[in-house]
């Protein structure tokens, strides 16, 4: 007799990419020499000081339950970090700290969206991002922007795609996969949009300390109080302080949205780790001197890899301003599950296709990995190419 589940959670579609990452560790596990082009986490540990700060917190006591959405102490820290690096006014009973920034990008769905309502994505987007708005009972509306528009969501796109259903949007910045960068010019005519219509704005920043070239972030709540009303501003400490498996994520937002999503984390999750939330106030308190860091390794890592792309007149790419991901068309060389599968089985590269992210015929490459690692993944997918790319093209 067949299992019958919940109708959202049947509906929910599985990782594209899961078929890629299962077999790169199965060749690896083989004893074959793979590289990882598909990891969306830096390569570093933690850094010392924070691990020092969960071993404190243990050593003291700080084990047991804290307030659901966070100790005060943390949510302080948050409301100091959001002043002090983006303009933004958030009381500490206006934060609410989650289980990963993943999960206050699902709560503040499931707050805002309902059935029937439209949620606007921007293609390419983050994986997650539609099968969270199915669990709300929601609708995916995907806005597609290209390469010509560098990736990115416009005023005139918004505007045509805007309906009576339309309650959300959705926004990353820096982009996962496109490592895009909104300006504050070119979020200001979208803030205006989102204003009119009041439509809600879920702004996903947790690339914030990863962005090149001497730029910042522009975060859209900090554009007028209209917007800053309408927008729940997510960002955690995995990227930037190399955390990614201690789960923790925050947002900020209006006051009463942020007791819905209290009462909602009250009964799913209640508060996350206690040792995180100490390891977490102390990498908010880290210099910046600490994120500086990773970030020009990961610019330097950046400019290798295109450098080195760039010899590949199949592929071509933007380049990235921020995270750590090169978004490359390979649509010259096939359909590319099939071309990362191909990729994979022939030269024991592991990359990420486009299909998952919503754009078929691109490609994300992490350059969240060494430069030897980068130097000799991009040899074989060169040489692959050039043993491979006459039959397709």
């Amino acid at each position: 007799m067949p299992v019958k589940l919940n109708k959202r959670i049947a509906q929910l579609v599985g990782s594209s990419t899961l078929a890629i990452t299962a077999r790169a560790k199965e060749l690896k596990a083989e004893g074959h020499d793979v590289i990882n082009f598909a990891g969306g986490e830096p390569d570093f540990d933690t850094p010392q000081s924070i691990k020092d700060a969960a071993n404190e917190a243990m050593a003291s006591g700080l084990t047991k339950y804290t307030p659901s959405i966070g100790t005060p102490q943390l949510r302080e820290a948050i409301s100091k970090k959001f002043k002090e690096d983006n303009n933004l006014d958030y009381v500490p009973n206006q934060i609410v700290v989650s289980c990963g920034a993943k999960h206050s990008v699902f709560n503040a769905i499931q707050v805002l969206a309902d059935e029937g309502d439209e949620v606007i994505i921007p293609t390419p987007y983050w994986v997650s991002y539609p099968e969270m708005v199915k669990l709300s009972g929601a609708t995916s509306k995907f806005v597609e922007t290209t390469a010509a528009t560098g990736f990115k969501l416009t005023k005139e796109l918004l505007e045509q795609n805007i309906t009576d259903k339309t309650r959300v949007l959705i926004l990353n910045s820096p982009s996962n996969p496109t490592g895009m960068l909104y300006t504050k010019e070119e979020l200001a005519p979208i803030a205006e949009i989102c204003v009119k219509h009041n439509i809600y704005v879920i702004s996903d920043e947790i690339y914030e300390k990863l962005i090149y070239d001497g730029q910042s972030l522009a975060s859209i709540a900090a554009l007028g109080k209209e917007i800053y009303d309408l927008t729940i501003t997510i960002n955690g400490v995995s990227k930037a302080y190399s955390m990614t498996g201690w789960r923790i994520g925050y947002c900020g937002g209006n006051a009463e949205i942020m007791a819905a999503m209290k009462k909602f984390q009250d009964h799913s999750t209640s508060n996350p780790t206690s040792i995180s939330q100490a390891a977490a106030l102390q990498a908010l308190g880290e210099p910046s001197t600490l994120t500086d860091s990773f970030r020009e390794k990961f610019e330097k890592r950046r400019d290798l890899i295109a450098s080195l792309i760039d010899d590949i007149p199949e592929i071509s790419y933007i380049k990235p301003q921020g995270a750590f991901y090169m978004f490359c068309d390979f649509s010259q060389l096939g359909e590319s599950m099939d071309v990362a599968k191909r990729i994979l089985d022939d030269t024991k590269v592991a990359i990420i296709p486009g299909e998952g992210f919503g754009a078929p015929g691109y490609m994300r490459l992490s350059f969240a990995t060494s430069d030897a690692h980068i130097t000799e993944g991009i040899k074989r997918i060169g040489d692959w190419i050039k043993q491979n790319a006459k039959v397709n093209v």
